[in-house]
């Protein structure tokens, strides 16, 4: 069941942020950024306020980390321009990484069922996808944007389709092929 929900988990994920970079991609660079800036702010806040909050004979050290991160998160908020530039970079390595992974899990699922090689096409596409947007930095950040977001809901749709298709002919226990092939190879062996 584990490969089961992290594979909906993944879809749904991609499923997400494939909406957002195709319905606002002028600001959905700058607001995830912005989000990820308040991600690490909230925290740090937390960490120095709970420092300062203690008596003096129970401070251990300064959170050194939590203003850090403070910093980075107020730097994130600021500057959400010069961030979603490296976005651009992080989820076009995302896409490369995703197509990689559903080829692999294709690959793995020919050991239990034929999969035709159509099935391979969208992998390949959404590698193809994740890599023109890390190799295009010339491109316009909303075009490179909306192409990521396209590619998401694609590999969201092809993720969903291969969790339907292929789970449901796993064989039950992990290695049962593998235990099929050392009975009847300890069968050989005793005769």
């Amino acid at each position: 069941m584990k490969g089961l929900s992290d594979s909906f988990l993944r879809a749904i994920c991609a499923l997400v942020i494939g909406l957002v970079l195709v319905m606002f991609p002028d600001q959905a660079g700058d607001y995830l950024v912005i989000t990820i800036g308040v991600v690490f702010l909230v925290p740090s806040l937390i960490s120095i306020i709970g420092y300062f909050a203690q008596s003096t004979e129970m401070r251990s050290r300064f959170p050194v980390e939590g203003v850090g991160s403070l910093l980075f998160g107020l730097w994130l908020i600021i500057m959400p321009g010069f961030f979603a530039d490296l976005l651009t970079f992080v989820l076009g390595f995302v896409l490369l990484m995703g197509g990689v992974q559903q080829i692999a899990s294709l690959s793995a699922a020919r050991r239990w069922m034929p999969v035709p090689y159509g099935f391979y096409t969208v992998p390949v596409l959404i590698l193809i996808a994740g890599l023109v947007a890390l190799f295009n930095p010339m491109g316009v950040r909303s075009t490179a944007f909306i192409i990521i977001g396209i590619s998401s809901l694609v590999y969201a749709a092809s993720e969903l389709l291969n969790w339907f298709k292929f789970t449901r002919c796993r064989p039950k226990t992990p290695d049962a092929s593998a235990k099929a092939v050392d009975h009847i190879e300890d069968a050989q062996i005793i005769e």
